[in-house]
């Protein structure tokens, strides 16, 4: 991202200036120096810009004439430290110094960012050795710091699959695709869930600072015997590497037991505080890279022992404001937390509510429905009732004509004997002509009371599902009320009971010490101020301090270790043997022998200075 400056830095260059390009890692800054600026104006100018006062750790690093990496001098002119002449300067503001703990001691956000971005980068490009399992760990964070808290609703699958977040090297050791990675690394993105970008930062910040390559600048070097070694520059003194194995140190040397740092030409000589110790010497294969090395020892044993004073006004002021931001912006995420899980609640009620308010429509509507069904019956059966009425009628006139021919035939049953015997076979069909209409007509009318009552009947149900109807809809006027508390209500669902029911609608509104040098080489030394210096027995106090509270941290932490453990062991399985590296298998036999970076450290530092020179030595 490339920042605009104000219109003021944004002059024509002119013969008394000059162009130059700063990369901070998330933001290219362009200004114009006069011909007289030092490094010191350069660096003063881009800490204002971005807002950084923690400036000890950082400087501004190039490349010189020679192709060799190089840290701007503060106290020279820019243009007089043989920066290539290019059209615009470029430079890179980076970490030149490590903290010791990066918890304690980084207090701005901008710095704790500007670390964040420059160890991730190293990570992913191997430059520090990173373990499987911690990448995926650290990878998480990084989400978290850039995207925020994972969202199921808005997450999509391969989002992260396309992402840099895991080095080359981790990726190449195993049969596993891209989407395998990302489902390991979500399961934990979706553990960091409310974490803001500082937070997730610092975390990320405070597990990387215990890997083995964190914070060393490594240096090939050789002793009297012209063994190839390497040399570590570190935020707690110089470590000592055998050349296939920079993770493991052979011996170290902490800065409170050097008492002067000096070199001639490629002899590099250190002196302890014993005087009785022999000076440590090693030869190194390039003059320039002697000044780089007493450069970056100076200013480290500088803030090793700032670090144990008592901490300045400026430091003090900027915990304390750090310590008040901290404060405010967790009320700040307090209060936005109760909010969302009060919008959570209210969508949880809004969803109940407009579930009830489909089951009320749903019972007004199979309501309705049986009202219909009960009037259409009822007046069938008002149909059937007038249809058995005339039928009954009509059979009863029937059966007075049956009764009226009868009488006929009674009267007719004299003439004859044969006409008797005919009529009474007659009269007896007759008669029984007549029982039979009778019968039906008995049957009939039966039939249309029974109708009269069943029509009766459907009356007095249509009338109590009619009251039942009007007694649901005032006894839910209460649910509507809360109803309409949560919700806007439409003028246009009112209930309106005409022939019909009439539907219920809801409006619901939804509720991140420089040394210069010249050449040809002479002989050039650095005494470390005797005052700086503190009692051994001080730095054993320290030293068992701090290590309590690693022991407290890793207590705090056995949950993320069986979780690192158990992910090992998940994808142990997929491991291509042939794609390890030789840092993985030296990773591989620390852990086999129960060893970590400072359990190393603590054993190599045992012993007197004398005894760990004579041991450089006889490597």
């Amino acid at each position: 991202m490339k920042e605009k400056m104000p219109p003021f830095k944004r002059k024509k260059t002119t013969g008394k200036s000059f162009p130059v390009k700063v990369c901070t890692l998330d933001a290219e800054l362009e200004f114009n120096l006069e011909l007289k600026a030092t490094g010191r104006d350069l660096f003063d100018l881009v800490c204002r810009t971005i807002g950084l006062r923690e400036t000890w750790y950082f400087g501004l690093q190039y490349e010189d004439s020679k192709g060799f990496i190089a840290w701007l001098k503060l106290d020279k002119k820019v243009q007089d430290q043989g920066i290539p002449q290019q059209t615009t300067m470029p430079f890179m503001f980076l970490a030149k110094f490590y903290p010791e703990e990066v918890a304690e001691e980084l207090v701005q956000e901008v710095t704790q960012h500007l670390f964040f971005l420059q160890v991730n980068r190293a990570i992913l490009a191997m430059d520090i050795y990173c373990p499987p399992e911690a990448s995926v760990l650290l990878a998480s964070y990084a989400v978290q710091a850039k995207y925020g808290d994972y969202d199921e609703g808005t997450y999509k699958p391969g989002m992260l699959a396309s992402e840099e977040l895991l080095p080359q090297r981790v990726i190449d050791q195993y049969q596993m695709t891209a989407e395998m990675w990302e489902e390991r690394i979500k399961v934990w993105y979706a553990d960091h869930r409310g974490m803001s970008r500082d937070e997730s930062e610092i975390e990320y910040l405070k597990i990387a600072q215990d890997l083995d390559m964190y914070g060393v600048n490594y240096f090939p070097i050789s002793n009297k015997k012209d063994t190839d070694l390497w040399l570590g520059v570190t935020s707690l003194g110089l470590n000592i590497y055998e050349k296939e194995n920079k993770l493991t140190p052979k011996t170290t040397f902490q800065w409170s037991e050097i008492r002067h740092v000096s070199f001639d030409d490629k002899k590099f000589t250190i002196k302890p505080v014993d005087k009785t110790s022999p000076n440590f010497v090693f030869f190194s294969h390039k003059v320039r890279m002697n000044k780089l090395i007493l450069d970056l020892c100076i200013g480290n044993h500088d803030l090793f022992m700032r670090r144990r004073k008592p901490d300045s006004m400026e430091v003090q002021q900027m915990k304390t404001q750090a310590k008040e931001e901290k404060s405010r912006r967790q009320i700040e995420r307090n209060k936005l937390a109760r909010e969302k899980q009060l919008r959570e609640i209210a969508e949880k009620e809004k969803s109940i509510m407009e579930q009830r308010l489909m089951q009320y429509q749903e019972e007004i509507r199979l309501a309705n429905e049986a009202l219909r069904r009960s009037e259409e019956t009822a007046d069938l059966l008002a149909e059937k009732s007038r249809v058995a009425e005339e039928e009954a009628m009509l059979l009863g006139q029937k059966a007075s004509e049956a009764e009226h021919k009868i009488t006929q035939f009674r009267l007719t049953a004299l003439k004859t004997e044969e006409e008797k015997v005919s009529l009474e076979r007659k009269t007896r069909e007759a008669e029984q002509l007549t029982a039979r209409l009778v019968d039906e007509s008995e049957r009939r009318a039966a039939e249309a009371n029974k109708l009269k009552e069943e029509l009766l009947r459907a009356r007095v149900a249509e009338k109590q599902a009619k009251e039942k109807l009007l007694e649901f809809l005032s006894r839910n006027a209460y649910v509507n009320t809360s109803v309409s508390s949560l919700y806007s209500v439409s003028s246009s669902s009112v209930l309106d009971l005409p022939a019909d029911l009439h539907a219920l609608r809801l409006n619901a509104n939804s509720p991140s010490l420089s040394l210069t040098h010249s050449t040809p080489p002479a002989l050039v030394d650095h005494h470390l101020p005797a005052y700086d210096f503190i009692a051994d027995n001080d730095m054993e106090q320290l030293s068992l301090e701090i290590e309590k509270e690693r022991v407290q941290y890793l207590e705090k932490s056995k949950n993320l270790q069986d979780q690192l453990r158990d992910l090992k062991t998940e994808i142990e399985v997929l491991k291509v043997d042939e794609k390890q590296c030789e840092l993985d298998m030296l990773h591989d036999e620390q852990v086999r022998l129960g060893e970590n970076k400072y359990s190393t450290l603590k054993k190599v530092k045992c012993g007197s200075t004398k005894a760990r020179v004579a041991y450089f030595e006889e490597l």
